[in-house]
């Protein structure tokens, strides 16, 4: 049986500390795709504060939103605070908007110091955090999922870290987006594959709920050629960083592991995540 978590740790396990790196490593490549010389410290910070209010917003709202519509009661993964019944939902809602005006704060200070058109895009990323799971018919339930996790954790996200250095995107900062957004989809896979079954019964059809468990296993397949051809772009000899993935792909693809057996395959993705991000960063910082 599962222990009840504390009053502060459940707060802290919801935020979901293993998708954190998701919104780092975009922001940590795509500032130092540019020179060294061109990198501006402030507005990286503000842009990590940024991404990692919107992705903890996000996973807040990801919890109000399941819970209240009953597809998190028989789920298998982390903790979840509305569906427990330990917090009100209403509370989980507010957390989940202070976290987003935190993000919309800090960016509209950013679009003021280089370009205002920063401020639409920022407003759909909260968009799209929000109606990820919310709202009468979440593009989340109906397998958009990745297309919209590419487009913020990658290409938004590293483009336009790379951008407030000193307004100019080098060739490399687009494969190096194509990389950070392949290894986000691989993260929302390892979710997604694991929570199938209960996805299929509650009507969430994500995209691996529409494949299948041994299908849906090709799309972490993808994610991983998407992050060896995204890293081989920006990088020589780049692409050897998605062999990594050979370790969670034999627990996938050979194996028919369901459930509560794929637990571990998010703490895996992330730590991937985390390695590829600290040694590209390595790499560009020497060149």
């Amino acid at each position: 049986m599962r222990q009840t978590p504390g009053p502060v740790r459940r707060w802290v396990l919801s935020a979901r500390a293993r998708t954190l790196p998701a919104a780092i490593v975009p922001v940590v490549v795509g500032a130092l795709s540019v020179r060294p010389t061109s990198m501006n410290f402030t507005r990286t910070i503000g842009a990590a504060v940024v991404a990692l209010a919107l992705q903890i917003g996000t996973n807040y709202a990801n919890d109000f939103s399941d819970g209240i519509k009953g597809t998190d009661e028989n789920r298998v993964g982390p903790f979840r605070l509305t569906a427990s019944g330990l917090v009100n939902k209403n509370l989980v809602r507010t957390m989940a908007f202070a976290w987003f005006f935190l993000a919309a704060i800090v960016g509209v200070m950013l679009a003021f110091s280089t370009t205002l058109w920063l401020i639409p895009i920022g407003f759909s990323a909260v968009l799209a955090g929000w109606f990820y799971t919310g709202g009468p018919k979440p593009y989340g339930y109906f397998g958009f999922g990745e297309l919209f996790v590419m487009i913020y954790f990658g290409f938004v996200a590293t483009i336009g870290t790379a951008y407030l250095q000193n307004q100019h995107v080098p060739a490399r900062a687009w494969w190096l987006a194509l990389m950070c957004g392949s290894m986000a989809c691989a993260m929302l896979e390892s979710n997604n594959l694991r929570d199938v079954a209960g996805d299929i019964e509650v009507g969430k059809k994500t995209l691996a709920a529409r494949l299948g468990r041994q299908r849906g296993s090709w799309l972490y397949v993808a994610c991983a050629l998407g992050v060896a051809v995204g890293a081989g772009g920006a990088l020589k000899l780049g692409f050897l960083f998605g062999l990594l993935y050979l370790v969670p792909l034999h627990r996938l693809v050979f194996t028919n592991f369901q459930g509560r057996a794929l637990l571990p395959l998010l703490q895996i993705t992330s730590h991937i995540q985390l390695t590829i991000g600290a040694g590209i960063a390595v790499v560009l910082l020497v060149q």
